[in-house]
């Protein structure tokens, strides 16, 4: 099947031409999808888009006008696809449900002990030769309360993580999972009552209107003060402007964040010889308790191994739908 990869980063190159392993004929682009780039799908049957790829319904119109009839997303989310459109216009979508849970959930911890013991301060002094602890001071983890809005997949495996820290586990979710009840004693509740309760607050949940913004001022507000704030899930999830108040306040004593609301042409791209055009995350890189990663939390051996199998696992049942002339709903 000719499928156009758009958005290709080197460091999946080889996964992906390892996984297909000569099957489909993969034209891989650096290009991000957007107007100005869907000409280049044409002469395509199917199209694969990453989490910055731009699959509006304007966008599908024009797809749907280069008789493209299939999209494989490299991410779990979609929230960049139109899906109503895609629908309407009989445009089969798949994605990578699971890819690895455990490296979203490690790499929060990540963030949460690099924060709590000022561990990029500490590496930057030690290299100027400065040796002294002052301003280092960071806190147990063990009998800390911590906040798991999500627990899905990646929240269930956090939450497990972090009761081996010792830490007390408060949980939210739409669904209850009594499993994370019973062996980690996860005390399920509302969202502002997690809120207020939490020492440590992480995001894991999909990004959807009822969940856009679900870190606010209004949030903020009942949260303990120096509570510390982490985002590993999508970067909507958060009023990034609220939090930059909450910490000029001190009410937000720690933010760790690896996804960001206005990350599409900023993230996975080099811009270290250009002026920074993005007010907001410019005003976060002056705080000393803000962490930042660029969308890396997915970033290890065993996910880019499942994502590049799964989107060829994905196109390989578009091509036999082809062959045997049956549909497929997208799910």
């Amino acid at each position: 099947m000719k499928t156009t990869v758009f958005s290709t980063h080197k460091f999946e190159e080889s996964y992906l031409t390892s996984a297909n392993d000569g099957k489909h004929e993969l034209r891989l682009l650096e290009e991000r999808l957007s107007e100005h780039t869907v000409p280049l799908a044409k002469g395509s049957e199917a199209i694969s888009l990453f989490t910055g790829d731009d699959a509006s319904a304007n966008i599908l119109k024009k797809l749907g006008a280069f008789e493209v009839k299939y999209i494989a997303l490299r991410s779990a989310g979609y929230n960049h696809v139109d899906m109503e459109k895609a629908n309407e216009m009989n445009i089969k979508v798949a994605r990578v449900p699971a890819y690895s849970p455990y490296a979203i959930a490690e790499h929060t911890v990540a963030l949460i002990l690099a924060l709590n013991r000022k561990l990029i301060r500490a590496h930057s002094r030690v290299r100027e030769q400065n040796f002294s602890l002052n301003g280092l001071t960071g806190f147990d983890l063990n009998g800390k309360i911590v906040g798991v809005m999500g627990t899905g997949k990646i929240g269930a495996v956090l939450i497990k993580i972090l009761h081996g820290f010792g830490c007390k586990i408060l949980a939210y979710d739409v669904n209850k999972d009594e499993d994370l009840v019973e062996k980690f004693g996860a005390r399920y509740t509302d969202c502002k009552t997690l809120c207020s309760e939490a020492d440590i607050i992480s995001l894991h949940v999909p990004l959807t209107s009822e969940t856009r913004h679900i870190i606010n001022a209004e949030q903020i507000g009942v949260m303990k003060k120096g509570v510390m704030l982490i985002n590993t899930s999508r970067g909507g999830l958060v009023d990034t402007k609220a939090v930059i108040e909450g910490l000029k306040t001190e009410k937000v004593g720690y933010f760790g964040m690896d996804v960001y609301e206005e990350e599409e042409g900023l993230f996975f791209e080099d811009h270290s010889d250009e002026i920074l055009q993005d007010d907001v995350i410019a005003r976060l890189m002056t705080f000393k308790n803000v962490l930042i990663t660029s969308h890396q939390a997915f970033l290890t051996d065993t996910a880019l191994t499942n994502i590049a199998d799964t989107t060829v696992y994905n196109l390989d049942c578009f091509e036999k739908q082809i062959e045997s002339g049956n549909e497929v709903s997208n799910e």
